[in-house]
């Protein structure tokens, strides 16, 4: 069962189950509940609010908002990094080497990019966000810490499909047929790669992003019951 239902059920039975009894555990499960419950519903309206766009709620939809943003610091890793220019005349170097036929194999270029600046820009992005001051209260950037290589993990796929997939590999042999001069080249690999991003949406981008943290967000709704229901606790005994 998802995470963030089970926590929400589970405070929500609390609350039930504190209306039926009778002192002196009443007042204790019946605060518990319900600070858990508050906890664990504000954390996943939170989350929910990151991705999804909620009519009249500020800041909400951060990722779809923040398209542009997001897309660009894609674009200057992939550039800076992915297809600087020396890992161009290198590539370069190895087609004119092989026959044209051959494959270019990005896979050791992108295994030692460090793609941790994309992951820091995502996570600047949360931060600066509405959903930024809901989760200083859970330890902040430190919270997010375990998505940093899922997420990492997964946008090195993304990339590899990508620099071997037939499309992109077509474009770039074609654009280096019609080319001799290497520095020329970078230019000609920039304009792919940006086209290529220009046909995400974002929409895409928010699927992209939902499928690789959503998963590990849920731990935010399940600690915020957990503190909740703790904070409701201690709550419950302190006198009237």
């Amino acid at each position: 069962m998802n995470k963030s239902l089970l926590t929400n059920l589970t405070a929500a039975l609390l609350v039930v189950l504190g209306w039926l009894l009778d002192e002196p555990y009443r007042q204790a499960v019946l605060s518990t509940g319900l600070f858990a419950l508050a906890g664990g519903v504000t954390n996943w309206m939170a989350i929910h609010m990151l991705f999804e766009k909620v009519p009249g709620l500020y800041g909400s939809g951060v990722i779809a908002a923040r398209f542009d943003e997001f897309k660009a610091g894609i674009r200057e890793l992939v550039m800076s990094q992915f297809f600087s220019k020396d890992n161009v005349d290198r590539f370069l170097s190895d087609m004119v080497a092989d026959n044209a036929d051959h494959q270019l194999d990005f896979t050791d270029v992108i295994e030692t990019t460090d793609l941790a600046p994309a992951y820091d820009s995502l996570v600047d992005t949360i931060m600066e966000s509405s959903f930024g001051s809901m989760l200083s209260m859970f330890g902040g950037k430190g919270a997010l810490e375990p998505l940093k290589q899922p997420f990492i993990d997964k946008m090195r796929v993304s990339l590899n499909d990508m620099a071997h997939s037939d499309s992109f590999q077509s474009s770039v042999k074609a654009k280096l047929s019609s080319i001799s001069v290497f520095d020329d080249i970078h230019l000609h690999i920039e304009h792919i790669v940006q086209s290529r991003l220009d046909e995400l949406t974002p929409e895409m981008v928010k699927e992209i992003i939902q499928t690789m943290i959503r998963a590990h967000l849920g731990w935010l709704v399940v600690w915020g019951g957990v503190f909740g229901g703790l904070i409701g606790l201690a709550a419950s005994f302190l006198p009237v």
